[in-house]
C-alpha cells in the first residue's frame, strides 16, 4: 500500500508505523492527494503468495489487489500467466515520478526501520539492510512493468471504499497492510464499506495482517466480522506461513456462506 507520510514517521508494522493515513472522505472524489504525501514501499511476489496463503489454484483466479502499490506481485504473477488487477490511489502518477518519489523517501524509511527493528521477526530477511534489498527489488520491479500494465488495465487508479469494478469481476480480493492496521484512524465502518464492497466486486475477500499500528489486534475486528456474519458471509480467521510484524501471521477471510 502506499501510504500518507506523516510529520514524524516511525516506519513499518507493515507500512509506516504510527503513520496517518489518506483522507479517506466518502464524499470528495478519489486521488485527491499530491506524491509528496505518499510513502511508497513494495513487497515481493512470494512475500503476497505467503501473506494470503495463496495456493497454485488460487493463483489461476481472477484476482484483485486493493491497495497494493508499488509492489512486485501483478508484474510477477502475470508473466507466471496469471489474471491479476491492482487498484492504488498512487496509479494516477507515471512510473518517472513514483520512482523519484521512492528515492526521496527511501532512506527516511530505513533509518525508522533500524530504530524498530525488534518489533520484527528477522528469519525470511534476516536483516534491516536485506529488507531493504528485497523492498527495493520489489519496486523496481513493479516499475518495469507499470506503464505497459496500466495500458493492460492491469494497475487502475482507485481506492476504497468505492472501486470501479462490475460486481462480480474477481474470484479473490486482497488487501495488504492497510485494512485493519490503520485502526486507529479509519474507523469500524470505514471498514465494514471497505470489505463489503470488495465482496461486491469479488467472491472471496483475504486481508493481512489483523494488527494494528501498535501491535496489538485491530479492535474492528469483532464489529466487522459480526456485521457481515449477519449478512449472511462466513468469516474466519487463518494462520498463514508468513511472519515479519510479530504477531502478525494471521489473515482475515471472508465469502458467501
Amino acid at each position: 500500500m502506499s501510504q500518507c507520510l506523516p510529520p514524524n514517521m516511525a516506519f513499518e508494522r507493515g507500512e509506516p508505523k504510527g503513520a496517518r493515513p489518506l483522507d479517506f472522505s466518502l464524499d470528495r472524489p478519489p486521488m485527491g492527494f499530491t506524491l509528496d504525501k505518499v510513502v511508497p514501499w513494495g513487497r515481493s511476489y512470494d512475500e503476497y503468495v505467503s501473506m494470503f496463503g495463496l495456493t497454485e489454484s488460487d493463483l489461476e483466479l481472477r484476482i484483485l489487489g486493493c491497495g497494493d502499490g508499488p509492489a512486485a506481485f501483478n508484474s510477477a504473477l502475470c508473466k507466471r500467466g496469471g489474471n491479476i488487477v491492482s487498484v492504488d490511489p498512487i496509479y494516477i502518477f507515471d512510473a518517472a515520478q513514483i520512482r523519484s518519489r521512492i528515492s526521496d523517501t527511501h532512506e527516511a524509511v530505513m533509518t525508522q526501520m533500524r530504530k524498530n527493528k525488534c518489533d520484527y521477526v528477522w528469519e525470511a530477511i534476516p536483516s534491516v539492510e536485506q529488507l531493504g534489498n528485497v523492498r527495493l527489488s520489489a519496486m523496481e520491479t513493479f516499475l518495469a512493468d507499470f506503464e505497459i500494465g496500466k495500458c493492460e488495465g492491469r494497475y487502475i487508479a482507485g481506492e476504497l471504499p468505492s472501486l470501479p469494478f462490475e460486481s462480480g469481476q474477481f474470484d479473490i480480493a486482497l488487501s495488504s497492510h492497510f485494512l485493519f492496521l490503520y485502526s486507529a484512524h479509519l474507523s469500524a465502518e470505514f471498514h465494514l464499506q471497505a470489505l463489503q464492497e470488495m465482496l461486491r466486486v469479488a467472491h472471496e475477500v483475504r486481508v493481512f495482517p489483523l494488527l494494528a499500528l501498535d501491535g496489538t489486534p485491530s479492535p474492528h475486528i469483532d464489529f466487522v466480522s459480526n456485521n457481515l456474519e449477519n449478512h449472511g458471509f462466513s468469516v474466519a480467521v487463518k494462520r498463514v506461513p508468513y511472519e515479519f510484524q510479530r504477531g502478525g501471521n494471521d489473515m482475515l477471510v471472508v465469502k458467501p456462506v
